[in-house]
């Protein structure tokens, strides 16, 4: 049994190491010469980790009464805790692994049979290759590295609801020529793991019914891997679906905004080829309805809101046009992003009447060309505050919404208009300032202990609000109803 001395002591071990040392983490930014030695530096990690727990997990724990009542069911957090704990190694292993062998989208081969071999090692019933025989429109025809990983307790008690995780795999093509996890997909894949065995672990313990639902979701850089998942039916199971993504920014702090809605809009013009000398007046040239197309465009944007985004590229054939021939096939695509999904409708009218214009100003033909939009993020602030207050309480991060939206996208935007959803951005510390997501600095940030360490507190506090939606009605009515108020 710990005793009051033992309590002294260990905190007495706390204090000394942070007086004398420095927390570690303090070194926010990686570079540098002032930064400790990576031996020094894991010593003090360690001593401040042993602290740490040995403090809340022995001493507390030990103490009826003493433990904080702040968060849902502490008992259930301590369960989650001791089990993502005990398989922090192997998450680390996980990590580096798939960091290391980075894979393009619709290409996570080794991240799709590495994290399916560990998930079936855990009790998990996986499905590989997951919705692989559902044809797209789009390319690939078929998604062959999806997967899902699902566990169920049908033993105990409760409402038998189904909580989805997401893992994310795939990496950047940066810096040019090479593929490496420039936005920490690795981490995203390691976290969803934490989530799903912490929650299996819960379930478990604590004699609750219920399913958690691990899916590894494709191409989420340009892909819309979720989207076709979507379509494929792969999240009508789940009552709701969780997951984190981390960035730059201030230290040990955890944010859920919302981003930008997108949509991929290509315009193809077809004219009519002449030589451009002897008979010009007999062509009808697609170059020049391209040039009206974007600047047309670009005198659009003095009248577009700060928040509305329109940028585009002019696609010209792989061999250099002649000079003398009246080109008569060009090609545009253009990415236009807003706040809200009536703010996208409303933008996506406007660009459209450029290139409507374009063609009929020049002679051309166009065909246009919408892909599937990628939605905003419509977090779910019940849930999404849940996770606040429990890093706030448990782990000393601080926790917010911001003001604006943040100026990305993602397809788990889509995830969140079809059930109660949490993105929860996080932190993870970076060479300097400037090394924010998708750029080289952040491939460095991506395979640190430090990310991984916060990533694995964040993991922690999801799960424990993600068992919530399982185990408690009245919390998760509330996000439900929360969630038919602002999906539309």
């Amino acid at each position: 049994m710990t005793t009051d001395t033992d309590y002294h002591d260990v905190l007495h071990h706390a204090c000394s190491y942070t007086f004398h040392h420095g927390d570690p983490n303090d070194r926010w930014f990686l570079a540098g010469d002032a930064a400790l030695s990576e031996v020094h530096a894991n010593h003090i990690h360690e001593g401040l980790h042993l602290a740490k727990h040995t403090l809340l997990s022995r001493v507390l724990a030990a103490k009826p009464g003493a433990e904080r009542d702040d968060i849902y069911r502490p008992e259930v957090m301590r369960t989650i805790e001791e089990e993502i704990d005990s398989f922090n190694d192997a998450l680390r292993e996980l990590n580096l692994k798939i960091h290391d062998t980075s894979e393009i989208k619709f290409k996570e081969t080794f991240a799709h049979d590495t994290l399916t071999e560990f998930m079936e090692a855990q009790g998990f019933e996986v499905t590989r290759k997951f919705k692989s025989e559902v044809s797209s429109d789009e390319t690939p025809q078929f998604m062959t590295t999806a997967w899902r990983a699902a566990w169920t307790n049908q033993n105990g008690t409760g409402a038998k609801r189904v909580l989805g995780v997401n893992s994310e795999m795939d990496a950047l093509p940066i810096p040019r020529g090479e593929v490496n996890h420039g936005c920490g997909h690795n981490l995203i894949a390691i976290a969803g793991v934490a989530v799903a065995l912490g929650v299996k672990k819960a379930l478990k313990v604590h004699g609750l019914s219920g399913t958690v639902v691990l899916l590894g979701t494709p191409a989420e850089e340009g892909g819309h891997g979720k989207i076709r998942l979507i379509e494929a039916g792969a999240y009508k199971e789940m009552d709701a679906c969780v997951m984190c993504h981390p960035g730059s920014g201030p230290k040990h702090e955890v944010i859920a905004g919302t981003d930008l809605a997108i949509q991929a809009l290509r315009v193809t013009y077809k004219g009519k080829p002449a030589h451009a000398a002897l008979a010009p007046w007999e062509g009808i040239n697609a170059q020049d309805a391209v040039i009206q197309a974007y600047n047309a465009i670009s005198m659009l944007r003095q009248q577009l809101k700060p928040d509305l985004r329109v940028h585009g590229v002019i696609h010209y054939d792989k061999q250099p046009l002649a000079v003398n021939v009246i080109p008569d096939h060009m090609e545009m695509i253009w990415d236009i992003r807003a706040p809200s999904k009536p703010d996208l409708d409303d933008l996506r009218r406007r660009v459209v009447a450029c290139f409507e214009g374009a063609a009929t100003a020049t002679g051309c033909t166009a065909t246009i060309i919408c892909k599937t939009p990628l939605m905003n993020l419509n977090q779910s602030d019940v849930m999404a505050q849940d996770v606040f207050n429990t890093v706030r309480h448990r782990y000393g991060m601080s926790a917010s919404i911001p003001d604006q939206p943040g100026a990305f996208s993602t397809d788990f935007g889509n995830v969140t208009y079809e059930m109660p959803a949490i993105h929860m951005g996080y932190s993870i510390p970076t060479p300097d300032a400037q090394s924010t997501n998708h750029t080289v600095g952040f491939i460095k940030a991506c395979a640190t202990q430090e990310a991984h360490d916060e990533t694995i507190k964040v993991s922690k506090a999801i799960a424990l609000t993600g068992f919530r939606v399982l185990d408690d009605d009245q919390f998760f009515g509330q996000a439900s109803a929360a969630f038919k108020q602002t999906k539309t």
